[in-house]
């Protein structure tokens, strides 16, 4: 990562420098694409929701449904404490500002993470947001049109045609055409990570994603046809995708060994997923035990955990580190990459350990707001003065001081 940090600095200080004439010209370099101007125009956002296959249509319509449902109860509401008679302490929740959302383009064409980002994000009362995606030369450049008809659906109309590095310093530092944001989310590829990391204080970051991943914790119960079909649905992302299996069943191990050779061969994206399954990233872990296979997932703190047991939920109950966790046989990642109505923008890397997915707390503030009365502050007034003097900091003690010491 810091090969690829130093790689786009100068892309930002760019960015930084000279806007839009640089985005042009980064866009044409490294995209193939010649822009007039960065934003999408509205009558193509609306044009792509016009020629939307219907029933791709129907499926991005209820995956908002669904998003929504959840993400309108993650709503958090202020609360009031009344810390004494006359002193109270408010922890009110803002919504972030204003949002740049990024949505990868590439190998695939992600229309469902333009759900996963703007659902939460407007479910928090975030005033203003912009979604950006690459450029596509086969599209006039302009980004996927399902990727617009998407934004449609959602209402968004500030859409741009940028990717990479140079997007996130878009939204960083601002444009003629593009409003600075207080904060950037979003999936993308190493150099997105690497600029997220090297901007993170001049604008707010949800993460920096890496490759995604997948680990299975399954026994001799698990089906090893639903097994063999979730590693691949995983390393059919990129060839450093991790798919993994931990399991305490050798029978199983070599049942799933078996099916992937069929359904790999079978896969429209074979060659693909044969490099992540065959990388070092992936692979079939036996353990001893169950209790033995939850410690291993807990320590992987995988982005994507799925938990195939006889006693699926009662285990899935005792994981500490993950991103998100699928129970049974019927809840596979791909129902909760498009349909759930979870959020499939995930902690990556290890990551799961101290940080969750993308949520409508993502782009919640709390703020304190403390409200004492001259009785209250009178009464705790030795106790501030006695810490201030402890911290060697008597000026903090006069402060309170100056207004509960007789005249």
């Amino acid at each position: 990562m810091t090969a690829a940090v130093d790689r786009v600095r100068p892309i930002c200080e760019d960015v930084r420098h000279r806007g839009a004439e640089a985005l042009i010209e980064l866009t044409e370099r490294f995209d193939g694409v010649r822009l007039t101007d960065t934003r999408v125009p509205r009558d193509a956002i609306q044009d792509a929701l016009a020629d939307l296959d219907p029933d791709v249509r129907a499926a991005l319509e209820e995956s908002i449904r669904r998003a929504r449902k959840v993400h309108r109860d993650q709503r958090r509401t202020d609360h009031t404490t009344q810390v004494v008679p006359g002193g109270t302490v408010t922890e009110k929740w803002i919504p972030v500002d204003r949002v740049g959302l990024y949505v990868p383009g590439g190998r695939a064409v992600y229309p469902s993470s333009v759900v996963m980002n703007v659902v939460p994000a407007q479910e928090a009362g975030v005033r203003s947001l912009a979604v950006t995606s690459p450029p596509q030369s086969e599209f006039g450049g302009l980004p996927h049109p399902t990727i617009l008809a998407a934004c449609a659906l959602l209402g968004v109309d500030e859409v741009h045609a940028v990717g990479g590095a140079q997007a996130v310093a878009m939204f960083a530092y601002g444009t003629d055409a593009c409003e600075r944001a207080d904060m950037v989310t979003g999936p993308g590829n190493i150099w997105v990570a690497a600029a997220k990391r090297l901007l993170k204080g001049v604008i707010g970051i949800d993460a920096e994603a890496g490759p995604t991943e997948i680990a299975i914790l399954a026994d001799a119960t698990a089906n090893p046809d639903y097994v063999a079909a979730d590693l691949i649905s995983q390393a059919e992302h990129d060839v450093v995708a991790a798919s993994v299996l931990v399991t305490p069943d050798e029978a199983l191990a070599d049942a799933v060994t078996e099916r992937l050779a069929v359904r790999v061969a079978a896969t429209k994206h074979a060659d693909r997923v044969s490099e992540a399954l065959s990388g070092p990233q992936s692979g079939i872990a036996l353990v001893d035990d169950l209790d033995h296979g939850l410690a291993v997932v807990n320590a992987y703190a995988a982005e994507h955990l799925e938990i195939m047991t006889a006693d699926a939920a009662a285990l899935a109950g005792r994981v500490r580190s993950a991103g998100a966790v699928f129970v049974g046989d019927f809840s596979p990642v791909s129902l909760g990459d498009y349909a759930a109505g979870s959020n499939h923008v995930l902690p990556t890397g290890g990551c799961a350990c101290h940080s969750g997915g993308l949520s409508v707390q993502t782009f919640l503030r709390g703020v304190h707001i403390v409200d004492y009365d001259r009785d209250a502050l009178a009464d705790v007034a030795h106790h501030v003065i006695a810490l201030a003097n402890a911290e060697d900091l008597p000026a903090h003690g006069e402060a309170v001081a100056a207004r509960t010491d007789p005249a």
